[in-house]
């Protein structure tokens, strides 16, 4: 691994870099915030997929451009004389020193729930009007959801057990069944919606990320299914023309490989 004088000379090397691309490369100079945030966002999604691959090299790749969009991002705030990437730095340096009072003060903890729960505690303390404040609107609805039950979980709003959060996503199944006896379209919506909420509570109970699940599902169902669609390509056939029972033969041997 490289010394602390390493570390500080690559990052001394890439705003150099960027203070050099910013000046002399025509796209990178016309580039803004606005134009730069969906290009974020799509480097977050791939660092999240080499993550779930377990592929360190690319992880590893990705966090570099993340890295690229953050120093691009205080290197436009640092013409506009708004900040720069020591402003940025300093400022989360002081909120991980203001937020850990168990490690800076004397504050004590007794465990990681502890943690969260002053962490909650001290965002309202700053000003915020409600612990959801930082729940970012445009989030996708399973990752809000989830974040969203974090947080109130951390001033205490919560289940005890996950025997109770288990009843409760039996309940919200029993309801959604009985709307859609009833037919009623927009009520199995929300009764929908419902359950969904109730099973990513469950799933926060068992230490298990839903978003991580479901994309390893989807991944495992994308594998499986292109293993059919190889096979029914070596029989000649398009998928439309296999039987269910052809097909579930295939899927089974997808199961096993």
């Amino acid at each position: 691994m490289n010394t602390r004088a390493q570390q500080l000379a690559a990052f001394d090397r890439l705003l150099t870099i960027m203070d050099e691309l910013r000046e002399q490369c025509p796209w990178d100079k016309k580039q803004t915030m606005e134009t730069l945030r969906h290009l974020t966002i799509e480097e977050t999604y791939e660092l999240g997929d080499a993550i779930l691959e377990k592929d360190l090299e690319e992880v590893k790749g990705e966090l570099g451009d993340l890295l690229l969009h953050i120093i691009f991002y205080a290197k436009i705030g640092s013409e506009t004389k708004d900040f720069d990437i020591a402003d940025v730095a300093n400022q989360i340096c002081e909120k991980l020193i203001h937020r850990h009072p168990h490690i800076y003060g004397d504050v004590e903890v007794a465990n990681e729930e502890e943690v969260k729960q002053n962490w909650e505690a001290l965002k309202l303390k700053e000003g915020k009007t409600s612990v959801l404040q930082g729940v970012p609107k445009s989030l996708p609805a399973l990752v809000k959801a989830n974040r969203i039950q974090d947080k109130v979980a951390g001033v205490g709003f919560d289940w005890e057990f996950p025997e109770q959060v288990f009843e409760k996503v039996k309940e919200e199944l029993g309801e959604l069944q009985v709307e859609v006896e009833a037919g009623d379209q927009e009520k199995m919506e929300d009764e929908f919606g419902d359950v969904l909420f109730s099973m990513i509570n469950y799933a926060r109970f068992l230490k298990i990320d839903p978003e991580n699940a479901l994309e390893r599902t989807n991944k495992k169902f994308i594998k499986r299914f292109q293993y059919l669609e190889k096979k029914a390509k070596e029989l000649g056939k398009s998928l439309k023309e296999m039987t269910l029972e052809e097909m579930d033969i295939y899927w089974e041997e997808a199961k096993r490989n």
